[in-house]
């Protein structure tokens, strides 16, 4: 685990969001919205566009094993796996009791 990498795209995720919400704030007060309404709008684009990032951080952080079997529908999620631990599921997604139904 990459704890420094880790915070560090935390933050810029976040200084991301927060520039986009602010430009699109600037570019409504350009058109008369008030006040309450520019704070709602870029919380909530602040809100949505740091919840964009932190998915698509996660799931490039994230291994996924998957039985091969046709039908199987048994997956293992995975957060910086070491090299044995990350085998190790490997192996399990592989020898699981594959269901049939």
């Amino acid at each position: 685990m990459n704890v420094p990498r880790d915070r560090a795209l935390t933050a810029v995720a976040v200084a991301v969001s927060a520039a986009l919400s602010i430009v699109i704030g600037v570019r409504l007060s350009g058109y008369g919205v008030p006040a309450v309404l520019l704070l709602a709008c870029c919380l909530s684009c602040m809100a949505t566009f740091s919840s964009l990032f932190f998915r698509v951080i996660g799931a490039w952080s994230t291994t996924v094993h998957r039985c091969t079997r046709p039908g199987c529908d048994f997956r293992v999620s995975l957060t910086h796996p070491d090299a044995a631990e990350n085998r190790r599921w490997q192996e399990i997604a592989a020898q699981h009791p594959h269901r049939t139904h």
